[in-house]
């Protein structure tokens, strides 16, 4: 698989996605490509964001969080595995950037380091011809 969007803007995105309440990932996750690319990246089906962010209702958000920490930890791996440099997401830096920096800029530099570790796992796969 050939990935194209290997310059998002996760600060941006995150910006977008705090404000909206989650909703915006709602619909950019299926129609922006991103479900298939975790996907093809992580070789591994991942939940659709969908199901997440409804079972967040009644969990008070906290298994969305928890959903987007788990796929954090995995790209992390797979960014050390390929040799991209970091720093990378992980399941931490996720977490605690949404839960502590919640009132400030937290979630937009957590999906901002997300987005940076995915933007180059891809340009290292693509790189590579995979």
């Amino acid at each position: 698989m050939r990935f194209t969007h290997t310059h998002r803007k996760g600060f941006w995105l995150g910006f977008i996605d705090f404000f909206t309440a989650g909703l915006f990932f709602l619909f950019y996750m299926p129609l922006g490509g991103l479900q298939a690319e975790l996907e093809a990246v992580l070789g591994h089906p991942v939940r659709p964001y969908w199901q997440a962010y409804l079972l967040g209702v009644p969990t008070l958000f906290i298994y969305p969080l928890v959903w987007m920490a788990r796929i954090s930890e995995e790209l992390k791996a797979k960014a050390v595995s390929l040799g991209v440099p970091g720093p990378h997401t992980s399941w931490r830096h996720m977490f605690w950037w949404n839960m502590a920096g919640c009132l400030t800029f937290g979630p937009m530099i957590a999906t901002h380091r997300f987005f940076k570790t995915l933007n180059g796992i891809e340009q290292k796969l693509n790189e590579a011809g995979a």
